[in-house]
């Protein structure tokens, strides 16, 4: 088992800060992030707390899965590994490529005399 651990289901207005507070009486926090959308800026409900040691995360897990935190009932379970997307993410558009534009719209006139 590893140190890192998910949190889901979080209100949106919850921040690192907070999470962070939300596992120190569990052990020395790392690190906890917020997860937000890269546009928008806005949280996605779910982020990631660093532990010291797999003993002080395995008792969060145990202590906070399920517990009700500003109104919701957390999932907290151990990170699995971040896993490569298939198409590599990001816009893939362009002429001859499904889902994107290439072009104005319109098929061009001919030039010249037939």
């Amino acid at each position: 088992m590893g140190n890192k651990l998910y949190v889901g289901n979080l209100r949106f207005t919850v921040t690192d800060e907070s999470l962070k507070d939300l596992f120190t009486p569990f052990g020395t926090v790392q690190s906890a992030k917020i997860i937000t959308d890269r546009y928008s800026g806005l949280s996605k409900g779910f982020g990631f707390v660093e532990m010291n040691s797999e003993a002080e995360a395995a008792e969060a897990i145990e202590k906070m899965n399920g517990k009700e935190f500003d109104g919701r009932a957390l999932t907290v379970s151990e990170a699995r590994p971040q896993t490569p997307r298939e198409d590599g993410g990001g816009y893939k558009g362009g002429p001859g490529r499904p889902g994107g534009g290439g072009g104005r719209g319109r098929t061009p006139k001919p030039r010249g005399r037939y």
